[in-house]
């Protein structure tokens, strides 16, 4: 049975983290990765206050392939980067208990992941192989997201719980539509494709995480 496990990693402990290098602070949140094995493309956005110095900086980085400006408004810019993911032991932890990047925020020293494992003796082997890699793994929750006393808000991170609520009460999906992705975008400082996509991952969360669940339990218990 899968679980949810929120923890916090030092940037210098793993190459993306020494890649994107924030000198003049702020925060850098991955909006979407849909893979954390070879050929990864993550998606993120960053404050536009340090566009230029970050752009700078991750580019001239040995470990970049190309970084490419995906959108931008006045508060935040969203990229697409590709990077050698080899060179990176967490991803290689990542990929090798296949676990998954649901969310994740770093600033100029510390990030904050939340990862799916498909189960506890993954996380297991993912706790055991950062230890042998010298990771530092600071673990603050762990939750079984197909149980909902057992943790909080069905799996939905943060981030996507908030953009949620607001979206549905202002109005997003109501007809005729009283708010729209650039509304929601300009509220929480990221760009509308960043938006539709936290959005749409939430809805998918959340689904999976009650409807379909209950749905498997009543079939299961149909069978017995």
């Amino acid at each position: 049975m899968g679980i949810i496990v929120e923890a916090e990693i030092p940037a210098t402990d793993f190459e993306l983290g020494r890649i994107l290098t924030l000198t003049r602070g702020g925060t850098i949140s991955i909006e979407t990765m849909g893979s954390t094995g070879e050929g990864a493309v993550p998606f993120f956005s960053v404050r536009s206050a340090v566009r230029d110095d970050f752009e700078d900086a991750v580019r001239d980085h040995p470990s970049v392939s190309s970084l490419e400006l995906v959108s931008s408004n006045d508060e935040s810019s969203l990229y697409a980067i590709e990077w050698q993911v080899s060179r990176d032991l967490l991803f290689e932890g990542l990929g090798a208990t296949n676990a998954q990047v649901l969310d994740a925020t770093g600033a100029a020293n510390n990030w904050r992941f939340e990862l799916r494992f498909p189960s506890h003796d993954a996380f297991d082997e993912f706790q055991q192989f950062c230890a042998d890699a010298h990771i530092s793994l600071a673990v603050s929750h762990i939750y079984n997201p197909t149980k909902p006393d057992t943790g909080p808000w069905y799996g939905l991170s943060e981030p996507q719980r908030e953009t949620l609520i607001r979206a549905v009460e202002g109005g997003y999906y109501s007809i005729p539509r009283k708010l729209s992705t650039q509304d929601l975008a300009e509220e929480f400082g990221i760009s509308d494709q960043a938006v539709t996509e936290r959005l749409r991952r939430a809805i998918v969360t959340l689904v999976e995480n009650t409807l379909v669940e209950s749905e498997t339990k009543e079939s299961a218990a149909t069978e017995d």
